[in-house]
């Protein structure tokens, strides 16, 4: 499964889907951001029951304040459009599967 890039309109499609979504908050000026990219890239080639996807909160501010996002990175799990888990800040793969309960 491959990374998608989201917006909200996408956003609306994926949380009414079956899968759950895992969304990787990030802007390109964030180095921890773009340290974390492959780890997400592996969860997503790893796990095709999720949708994956990246929001580029410079460009989705909407979807970034929806998650009261105050610091990237950020990632989120929804399941059934509810926001089970979330992880602040750059991890290890391990660590955030744990964190994420992936």
């Amino acid at each position: 499964m491959s990374v998608e890039h989201v917006n909200a309109k996408r956003y609306e499609e994926l949380i009414h889907a079956d899968k759950p979504v895992l969304l990787d908050f990030y802007a390109d000026w964030c180095g921890p951001c773009r340290m974390l990219t492959p780890i997400v890239e592996e969860i997503a080639a790893e796990h095709p029951e999720l949708a994956v996807g990246k929001v580029n909160v410079d460009e989705e501010m909407g979807l970034a304040k929806l998650f009261g996002i105050t610091s990237i990175p950020y990632v989120a799990l929804v399941k059934n459009g509810t926001l089970v888990a979330s992880s602040l800040g750059y991890r290890q793969k391990q660590d955030l599967l744990e964190t994420l309960g992936l």
